[in-house]
């Protein structure tokens, strides 16, 4: 990286269905949040990224990078504002475009955002905005949804690898187990096996209490070059890597269904630029929008053999104080989903596990942390590695 940077303030609204607040109030939360964290106006902010999946589809509102600006009260400024769509993976995506444009040294103070309000439709109706993310001409027109599509990825892994259903309702234990500390998670309710297996199918394999909620909420971080961070806060965490990839938009058409290639060369990608390997990473929010996709995200990022996911999971190797906690905040599973935000959130999260403000889900010592945003079914994959120390 040509310069090194580091995040120097977060900001987050709870997640949930906050029908009480509209997007505007969100964004400016979340917004402000951010600044007041890195005790600084936004006067000293000079540009932003976005990232939002479909606010024109949920919200018939569009043009939102300039409408998070206005309330976040910064549109006086006149900074660039940049809305970043790659479906759920946008917020991934657009703390990356801040990360590249400081680490370039064209910008030396921006934010990056994420926002999604969803719960202000039915869930039929929210289905549908979310199958656009799936490829519409062979997948969604045919009737594959998000759900469908990673129950075939589930049948796939199950066949060639012996996982079953407990071990992915072990997962959704576990993480919502961790949602119980978390005061902004979506569900705070622990759960337990048989719970899974009897809630009501989905798409089989899935089960209802396999699959993220639909969720509203935002969060935002400010972004600064490593030499100057210290005029901010005394605890700045830095990036160590950053890294994107992506993949064939329909299922069928990749090399293998139950691998994402696009986390594995992400994070290889991510792994060589930090100098890093995956045993060195201490605690990891991975992208669980279902079970099966924490079980996929834990061998590829190459903490577990391949097809052993689901073992390492019900043995407790992934629960805070295992071998390589996953998902302290409850992951999407339990600490909500709204989609364009999700990227930001995840890295909330491990900024306050690497600054060891995360209170009774704290990992201790840990020091380097990674985050894994997917977009749709797998054909986006962003990878981020922050650390407390600057490389």
């Amino acid at each position: 990286m040509p310069r090194p940077v580091a995040i120097v303030g977060i900001g987050s609204t709870k997640m949930g269905e906050l029908w009480k607040y509209s997007f505007r109030d969100l964004a400016m939360k979340a917004g402000t949040s951010a600044l007041t964290d890195a005790g600084m106006s936004g006067n000293e902010i000079q540009a932003l990224w976005g990232g939002n999946m479909s606010a024109g589809q949920f919200l018939n509102q569009e043009h939102v990078a300039a409408l998070i600006v206005d309330y976040v009260g910064l549109a006086g400024l006149h900074i660039s504002a940049t809305r970043v769509e790659q479906a759920c993976a946008s917020g991934g995506a657009a703390l990356r475009e801040a990360i590249l444009a400081v680490a370039s040294g064209y910008y030396d103070i921006v934010m990056a955002a994420g926002i999604e309000k969803m719960t202000d439709v039915d869930g039929g109706t929210a289905a549908k905005i979310l199958a656009s993310a799936a490829d519409q001409e062979w997948e969604a027109l045919m009737g594959a949804t998000f759900p469908s599509l990673y129950a075939l990825i589930a049948r796939e892994h199950m066949q060639k690898f012996g996982t079953t259903s407990e071990h992915l309702a072990a997962a959704a234990v576990k993480n919502h187990r961790n949602a119980r500390n978390n005061p902004l998670a979506h569900f705070r309710n622990e759960i337990t096996i048989e719970q899974v297996l009897n809630s009501p199918m989905i798409s089989s394999p899935l089960h209802i209490l396999d699959c993220c909620p639909l969720s509203d909420g935002a969060a935002a971080v400010v972004v600064t070059s490593a030499e100057r961070a210290k005029e901010f806060t005394d605890t700045p965490i830095y990036i160590n890597a950053t890294a994107q990839a992506s993949d064939y938009l329909a299922v069928y058409d990749r090399r293998e269904i139950a691998t994402f290639d696009s986390t594995v060369v992400a994070s290889r990608s991510a792994y060589q630029q930090a100098k890093l390997e995956p045993k060195d990473i201490d605690v990891c929010e991975v992208h669980d929008c279902f079970t099966i996709a924490e079980i996929l995200a834990i061998e590829d990022l190459g903490f577990f053999d391949k097809g052993t996911g689901g073992t390492a999971t019900e043995e407790g190797e992934t629960e805070i104080g295992g071998r390589i906690p996953i998902n302290p905040s409850g992951g999407l599973k339990a600490g909500g989903h709204p989609v364009g935000a999700t990227g930001i959130k995840q890295v909330y999260e491990i900024v306050q596990q690497l600054r060891g403000e995360a209170g009774k889900r704290q990992v201790n010592g840990a020091e380097i942390g990674m985050t894994h945003n997917i977009g749709g079914s797998g054909a986006t994959c962003v990878i981020h590695i922050l650390s407390r120390e600057s490389s």
